[in-house]
């Protein structure tokens, strides 16, 4: 069943919390943050993203990325900018966006129970970007980015958070530039730290909903403490840094695909060649309305392609509609077989809308997108619990977890 651990984050003192948070590293590329951290000597990116106070000739995995990574962390620790609480707690972390909010518990979960399988995984990792946190992590001796994690809702849990927040004055209250709020409180009480975590000893597992490279590296580096310091249960170094969420009060948004050529193919051929496995119809520019529904940007129109049953597969995998694209179109008639590599494909947030896939299409840099519907929560846990790995880029969160609200030491 579900452990998780409080424990004495490393965080902003009240009036710096704004100016610390910034989205997960690996959201932006270095020009992007580097814009971003201007002229904010506070901001978390010098940390999680530190070539930017670096040459922009020093490569990202230089080891003096991670050096200044750690000596950054170590000048807002010292400048009193970040702050060690002085007792394990909990965390309760709220998101809101368009008026919807959610509430994750910021714990530490188990090494052992992603190994064992009770935290599950729906995606493969690539080992560079394993790598780059592991000597993140390692070098700074902390988790500085937190793994977001789902479960199925369980309403004793709701009534223990909803009862604090109701009751407490938050430690921070505030909206991030693009009009996410983000608000926290503090669990210090421990009847209901001991309260949270007998219910969710009995959460039957956890699911990655996103950062399975930072839940891997974190585990690997809790696995090279212990072959050097011994396996000591109660170490730090056997946890690390989660917010976890009901998976009810989530939201996954599509992750859409543009391509940069039709391999070879005249567009009528190509719209010849996908009416063997969809019906077509013109349509204006809307996403799909249903599972198994294509929007196609091409040329300047707009297509709905909609699966004929005969191609929809009945596992849980196959059936999911990145897998359909990717079977049925991606690598069979556009010889994109690994999108994990393949430089001819690119993905693009359901959060940047259908206009910027126009753009991308119009700017002739690429020549055909695909909108996708959005892959469920259920769908998600269907495969994690079935042991199977989604394809590449199948879900995309949002709102996003803010980095440098919270740091979990490692000793």
């Amino acid at each position: 069943m579900a452990t998780v651990k409080p424990f004495k984050a490393v965080r902003p003192d009240r009036k710096c919390a704004a100016k610390v948070a910034e989205l997960p590293y690996d959201v932006m590329n270095r020009e992007e943050a580097y814009e971003m951290a201007k002229g904010n000597p506070h901001s978390f990116l010098r940390v999680d993203k530190a070539e930017i106070d670096l040459d922009i000739s020093v490569d990202p995995y230089d080891p003096r990325v991670y050096a200044k990574a750690r000596e950054n962390l170590n000048k807002l620790i010292t400048d009193k900018i970040l702050i060690q609480d002085k007792s394990d707690c909990f965390y309760i972390y709220r998101l809101t966006m368009d008026g919807r909010g959610q509430y994750g518990l910021v714990a530490c979960a188990s090494i052992d129970e992603y190994l064992d399988g009770t935290i599950k995984k729906h995606e493969l990792t690539l080992e560079a970007k394993e790598r780059d946190r592991i000597r993140h992590v390692d070098i700074l001796d902390a988790n500085t980015g937190p793994i977001f994690l789902a479960y199925r809702e369980k309403p004793e849990i709701d009534a223990v958070v909803a009862d604090w927040t109701a009751g407490h004055e938050p430690a921070y209250d505030f909206a991030s530039a693009d009009n996410i709020g983000h608000t926290v409180w503090v669990i210090d009480d421990m009847a209901v730290i001991a309260r949270i975590r007998e219910l969710f000893a009995a959460v039957p597992g956890l699911y990655i909903a996103d950062g399975h490279h930072r839940n891997a590296s974190a585990v690997k580096v809790g696995l090279m403490r212990r072959e050097a310091y011994g396996n000591d249960p109660g170490a730090e170094y056997n946890f690390y840094l989660s917010v976890i969420f009901p998976a009810n009060q989530l939201k996954i948004l599509s992750y859409n695909r543009v391509v940069k050529d039709l391999n070879g193919l005249g567009e009528d051929a190509f719209i010849d060649k996908l009416k063997e496995n969809f019906t077509i119809a013109g349509q204006a520019c809307l996403p799909p309305g249903n599972r198994h529904g294509f929007s196609m940007y091409l040329n300047k129109k707009w297509y709905l392609l909609t699966a004929r049953d005969s191609i929809i597969p009945a596992d849980a995998v196959g059936a999911l509609d990145v897998s359909i694209l990717q079977n049925a179109v991606l690598t069979p008639l556009l010889g994109i077989s690994d999108p994990r590599t393949d430089k001819r494909i690119k993905f693009v947030g359901g959060i940047r809308g259908l206009k910027e896939l126009e753009k991308m299409v119009d700017s002739g840099a690429y020549a055909a997108a695909f909108a996708m519907y959005p892959t469920s929560l259920g769908e998600l846990m269907d495969v994690a619990d079935s042991g199977l790995i989604m394809p590449p880029k199948s879900t995309w969160f949002e709102p996003k977890l803010r980095s440098g609200l919270f740091i979990h030491l490692l000793s």
